[in-house]
């Protein structure tokens, strides 16, 4: 199969889109796929920065670490990536935007992660951010997780196929 290249977007890139990545780069690895995997905020608020420590340390729980800094999406993201996943529909409407602004050349598809759930009514990842303790950073997590792996299955028979699986199938 050959190489993708996924950024996941969040707000800040502070919470879950380093979350994504993370836990998208353990998952290729295991399964041995060369995918180029990054993250990025629609945001400055966090660019140069570590993420969120509750997230590192959901993370950490998992047996997953990230090298990450925060940085914001740019328009070279949208001709360079094949995928740019984000996590709610705000996110979504505002890449969307960005796109456009790219025209022709945007190469990514822009989808919600949640797209590649099995939970009906599933509709976004919720921000951990403003949470206390880590309950939310734990489901943001397992949300995650579930969707990163069947969205692996689900490009791995797109790329093979020509098509996607219904989502009961994978």
């Amino acid at each position: 199969m050959k190489s993708m290249s996924i950024l996941f977007v969040c707000l800040g890139n502070t919470c879950r889109s380093p979350m994504a990545e993370a836990i998208m780069r353990d998952l290729c690895d295991e399964l041995e796929l060369s995918w180029v995997i990054d993250s990025a905020g629609l945001r400055s608020w966090n660019v140069g920065r570590r993420p969120d420590e509750r997230c590192l340390k959901i993370l950490e729980e998992n047996g997953l670490s990230t090298k990450h800094y925060g940085r914001m999406v740019n328009l070279d993201d949208f001709r360079n990536f094949d995928y740019i996943v984000c996590m709610d529909e705000t996110n979504a409407n505002e890449l969307q935007a960005m796109s456009e602004m790219v025209g022709r050349k945007c190469k990514a598809r822009i989808e919600q992660l949640t797209s590649y759930s099995h939970n009906d009514g599933e509709e976004m990842i919720k921000d951990p951010f403003f949470t206390r303790g880590l309950n939310g950073f734990r489901c943001a997590f397992n949300q995650i997780s579930r969707c990163c792996r069947v969205f692996i299955k689900q490009v791995q028979h797109r790329e093979n196929h020509g098509f996607s699986l219904p989502l009961g199938q994978n």
